[in-house]
């Protein structure tokens, strides 16, 4: 196994040589077998260690027997405490979720503050199978059925062309200890009862089914590929990203025959789940809008426009005397001038100082919003404005108000209000200047 894993990382994996590697050990057998093959080839390797707190004194004795190994080894560790189900209560998720989350934010960290290249786990051939089974029962797309990728980002995964016989076998051969976790007996997770019930059964059926599963995985990865390729292409022909939005235009996304699928491919990463209420939003109303837990997708008229959801409706930011600058939430300059210049941009307005009353405040519109439009008699409510103009949810939500106490001076980047216009009595002009 010393000389497979050896080939393996020359053929697939050479950019690990001479990197400063970090390696994920929970004291089970996996990832005691992969400390001892990465001791043995020489790299450059630190261990980290999670307690979850879950297991009481069998946590601890894990701890303890991973520190034990790694000083007799002259390995650095880095060790982590959890308080894993106080986490879990206040973020109303399951415990696997919760650890899961707790530790890789701490490899993050170590990987930045420590200065590591990659973190290594010791997910193997076995885990993948039990992967692609959990996300087939559950229902997934393809990029569900291509298993634990072997690389993703800076975690790397050396051992998962290796199966847990092979695991094991060379554990037993050349005498490595390693802790056995009592959960991994109860079948009370799925992952566990797949791996107890199930994954022999098909070995059963089949000797050579993790083979034949690791050529199947190759195959569909392949197939994935070529989904992403064509998608990237679509993509550019389809939708248009307009500052923080994506707008997918229906015109050309009908033509396509298999238009349900590349929906699929653009939005999954958004945390979309009602798959068919998309589709049906193709042919909906304008107007009608479907949420994940962070977006949302609107249909407006000949498009659907996927837009982040907004954390803070309500916020207020205030502009002082004499402010020359604005960085959030519009990067905005604040000069003056001795005249006006005719710019043809609505992204530049010229006022009259003296009629303004500071601190100036940049707010959203609510309903019952007017102002006088600069080059119209009266006055015009800002959603009736905003319906003269085509705006759709997502534009009247990202719309800001430039005002003086109550009183509208700007619909920022659209258009101004004429109380605060330059005349011939004006003795100070402010210009204001969208970046």
């Amino acid at each position: 196994m010393l000389s497979k894993l050896q080939n393996h990382i020359d053929n697939n994996l050479p950019f690990l040589k001479g990197k400063k590697l970090l390696l994920a050990v929970s004291g089970g057998i996996d990832s005691m077998v992969l400390l001892h093959l990465l001791k043995q080839l020489h790299f450059d390797i630190s261990a980290a260690h999670c307690n979850f707190k879950l297991r009481g004194e069998e946590s601890d004795g894990d701890e303890n027997f991973v520190k034990s190994v790694c000083s007799g080894s002259g390995i650095k560790l880095y060790v982590n405490h959890f308080n894993t189900e106080e986490y879990t209560d206040l973020h109303k998720q399951s415990i696997q979720v919760s650890a899961r989350k707790l530790r890789y934010d701490w490899f993050d960290e170590l990987l930045e503050n420590e200065g590591f290249d990659y973190l290594l786990t010791a997910h193997h051939l076995d885990d993948s199978a039990e992967t692609f089974l959990i996300n087939f029962t559950r229902g997934t797309g393809l990029e569900g059925l291509t298993g634990i990728p072997e690389r993703n980002a800076k975690i790397v995964r050396p051992l998962l062309s290796f199966s847990r016989e092979e695991i094991e076998n060379y554990a037993k051969d050349t005498a490595i200890q390693w802790r056995e976790d009592s959960s991994n007996a109860s079948d009370k997770y799925l992952r566990n009862k797949l791996r107890h019930d199930i994954l022999p059964v098909l070995k059963e059926l089949n000797p050579g089914f993790l083979s034949s599963f690791q050529q199947t995985l190759e195959n569909l990865q392949q197939a994935q590929s070529m989904v992403d390729d064509a998608s990237r292409i679509v993509y550019r022909k389809v939708v248009e990203d307009v500052a923080n939005q994506k707008r997918i235009r229906l015109k050309e996304l009908k033509i396509l025959p298999n238009y349900q699928a590349y929906l699929y491919q653009w939005l999954k990463p958004f945390g979309f789940t009602a798959w068919n209420d998309i589709y049906d939003l193709v042919e909906a109303q304008s107007g009608k809008q479907i949420f994940s837990g962070k977006y949302r997708l609107l249909k407006d008229r000949e498009v659907l426009i996927l837009e982040a959801l907004s954390e803070n409706e309500n916020e207020k930011y205030f502009i002082e005397e004499n402010q020359t600058e604005i960085g959030h939430p519009i990067p905005m300059k604040i000069s003056y001038v001795t005249n006006v210049t005719v710019t043809g941009s609505s992204e530049i307005i010229f006022v009259d100082k003296d009629s303004l009353k500071f601190p100036l405040v940049f707010r959203k519109w609510q309903e019952g919003d007017y102002f006088y439009p600069f080059g119209m008699t009266g006055k015009k409510k800002v959603s009736k404005y905003f319906k003269d103009e085509k705006f759709s949810l997502i534009d009247k939500e990202n719309a800001w108000l430039l005002c003086s106490g109550n009183e509208i001076v700007w619909i920022v980047g659209k258009r101004a209000d004429r109380r605060f216009s330059v005349t011939k009595t004006t003795q100070t002009i402010l210009k204001f200047e969208l970046k």
